[in-house]
């Protein structure tokens, strides 16, 4: 199985990859998301370390579960050959609705087929009103004529 675009990437396909990537997460679906790593994918994921698809998997579902009506904007920062560095920023919150923004960097190595061998995420959590949300589209795909994180001051 292969995950086109493949790298070598360049800044078109880079792009296409991270929008992809947004996209899958804005599904929630962690069975369909996990699908886009390698078997062995190895993740650092803030202080948790998770190898491998069933991990992942379980680590989507967990975060999903927490992390309610949670909506996603990334942006492509940087990439090489089989590299691609991010930036993001999600929306979501807890069973008590109180909101967060969270803010992120992740570097990303992929194999040769396209899929994500390494994934190194650091995030942080800002509490925010709900009156202060600035993404409302209907969960899952944000709309291509939606803002990303730079029209939007992020």
């Amino acid at each position: 199985m292969s995950r086109p675009p493949l790298p070598p990437f360049t800044e078109e396909t880079a792009r296409t990859k991270v929008r992809a990537a947004e996209d899958g997460w804005n599904s929630r679906n962690a069975a369909k998301v996990t699908l886009a790593y390698t078997p062995d994918s190895e993740w650092r994921n803030r202080a948790e370390f998770v190898t491998g698809r069933p991990a992942i998997e379980a680590f989507l579902t967990r975060k999903w579960e927490k992390e309610l009506d949670y909506r996603l904007i990334k942006e492509l920062w940087s990439w090489t050959d089989n590299r691609i560095a991010v930036r993001y920023a999600y929306e979501w919150h807890d069973d008590s609705n109180n909101w967060f923004r969270s803010y992120g960097n992740e570097n990303w190595e992929f194999a040769a087929d396209g899929l994500m061998q390494r994934r190194f995420a650091s995030i942080n959590d800002l509490p925010i009103q709900e009156c202060d949300r600035k993404y409302h589209w209907p969960l899952g795909r944000r709309p291509d004529d939606h803002p990303g994180l730079s029209e939007l001051g992020l």
